[in-house]
């Protein structure tokens, strides 16, 4: 399942659900966490680019990446890794630096919106 507009690429839920042997509940029980878990991340992220602090935005730009990867959020986790890599090389000030955390929130609802559509899509297979 991909969602529309491609925030969300289902394929990578479709693998993490069958590697729980179809433990729907468990999925969206972890999408629950993720969605609770990145608020806090991306608030880090607005405060260190309102900041200029490049090493504040290193853990939670890496931290969104990875969690949003792991659920198939690959726009989200590309947003975030842009920003990683730029509080790794301790300066904010790029074109893509700016692009990305300009995005990170409308990547992060996008994303929110795609996975808590996932779950009840399982009813319909």
């Amino acid at each position: 399942m991909n969602d529309r507009d491609g925030a969300l690429d289902g394929g990578v839920l479709d693998g993490l659900h069958a590697s729980v042997a179809g433990d729907t509940a468990f999925v969206v029980e972890l999408i629950e966490a993720f969605l609770a878990d990145s608020a806090p991340q991306l608030d880090a992220i607005d405060a260190a680019m309102a900041s200029g602090g490049a090493e504040a935005l290193v853990r939670p730009a890496h931290t969104l990446k990875s969690a949003s990867a792991t659920l198939g959020a690959t726009r989200l986790s590309a947003a975030a890794r842009t920003l990683e890599l730029a509080g790794r090389s301790g300066s904010l000030a790029g074109a893509d630096t700016r692009a990305a955390a300009d995005r990170i929130r409308a990547e992060w609802q996008a994303a929110a919106s795609a996975l808590l559509a996932w779950g009840p899509a399982q009813g319909d297979r």
